[in-house]
């Protein structure tokens, strides 16, 4: 993987963690870096679920795949925040 290809990920697991966060109703006490991680998990867990479910490889913007990835990062936020409101998880 490149720089550019790192960055890039990086970059879109941002925002696709971003729009999880404002999917999931409520306050989400959970720092920056686990949200760019959570999106981009979030992102390559969808494109490997919409690979397997043959809507990847459309010409443009798949907007499949991103509802998809968007979901995954709701869900993926949504536990954590769970999780880590049991164990007083904090912002930093």
């Amino acid at each position: 993987m490149t720089v550019m290809g790192i960055i890039t990920a990086l970059i879109v697991g941002l925002i696709i963690g971003a729009l999880g966060r404002l999917v999931v109703p409520g306050k989400q006490n959970i720092p920056i870096w686990l949200t760019m991680l959570i999106g981009v998990g979030a992102a390559l867990l969808g494109t490997v679920i919409a690979r397997a479910g043959g809507f990847a490889s459309t010409a443009g913007f798949d907007w499949r795949e991103f509802f998809v990835q968007v979901i995954l990062a709701a869900v993926g936020v949504a536990l954590v925040v769970g999780v880590g409101g049991r164990r007083g998880m904090s912002r930093y």
